[in-house]
């Protein structure tokens, strides 16, 4: 059993996670993107997004650090484990917190809003269900267990058989004794990269840089009455052959 689920598990997620995006690239390039809704209700949307993505940006580089990082490394930089591991308990509170917030938002949109439940497909509810359920457990696990709690030191377990992986030497025993709090976020961390291809969140890996520093796109309302609508494709092939039939007649004539 524990080979299945820290060994067997993680490697099969790995692979759908990269075999699923590249089956998403070939046979759904349309919908590859955010399918953004703010054109239905922008107000929540304008306060949860930023909290969201600035939340996860934050807490995606905390979970980088504290398991790519082994700890000798940033010893050998002159940070104390203390130190350490005052800056990772309080920085994951504070990004884990400004991520709640802007997930809470962002589901609130989409319960109060009509027009966005109509627009939520199943696997958005999926999404949703999943990144709730990852940050509830995340932040038992730095809050009630390291903030609160007498703490644990995932660095020299989790982080170990983390970094395993992907030098095909996981070590199964580090997590067996580790707390279950973390074990299933570890668990649900390998499930939700196995998700990830096949919902929205695509869009991060095609996201343009130069979005962060363009002038913002304006929506003006149009005054006055609408133009007329132009001629169909099929009108337009009409009228040239009705010219060209009548120049033919006058050649003639």
């Amino acid at each position: 059993m524990n080979t299945l689920i820290w060994v067997v598990l993680p490697y099969a997620c790995l692979i759908v996670f990269v075999a699923g995006h590249v089956w998403r690239w070939r046979h759904d390039q349309f919908g590859w993107t955010t399918h953004t809704s703010q054109l239905l209700e922008s107000r929540l949307l304008r306060l949860g997004s930023p909290l969201f993505h600035l939340g996860a940006f934050g807490v995606i580089g905390g979970h980088a650090m504290g398991l790519l990082v082994p700890a000798p490394v940033t010893e050998a930089l002159g940070v104390p484990e203390h130190v350490y591991h005052a800056v990772a308990v309080w920085g994951g509170a504070l990004t884990g917190t400004v991520l709640v917030a802007g997930l809470l938002l962002l589901i609130a949109r989409r319960l109060v809003s009509a027009r966005i439940r109509r627009v939520t497909t199943r696997m958005d509810k999926v999404l949703y269900a999943f990144l709730a359920a990852m940050v509830v457990l995340g932040m038992t696990a730095t809050v009630a267990t390291n903030l609160l709690g007498d703490g644990y030191d995932y660095r020299e377990t989790i982080a170990v058989w983390f970094r395993g992986i992907f030098w095909f030497q996981p070590h199964t025993e580090l997590m067996t004794g580790a707390p279950l709090v973390y074990q299933l976020h570890a668990v649900g961390g390998f499930l939700f990269l196995a998700l990830w291809p096949f919902t929205r969140l695509v869009h991060v890996w095609s996201a343009p840089l130069a979005y962060l520093w363009r002038p913002y796109v304006v929506y003006r309302a149009r005054r006055g009455p609408f133009p007329a609508p132009g001629p169909t494709p099929a009108e337009v092939r009409s009228s040239n052959a009705g010219k060209a039939e009548q120049a033919l007649h006058l050649h003639h004539g």
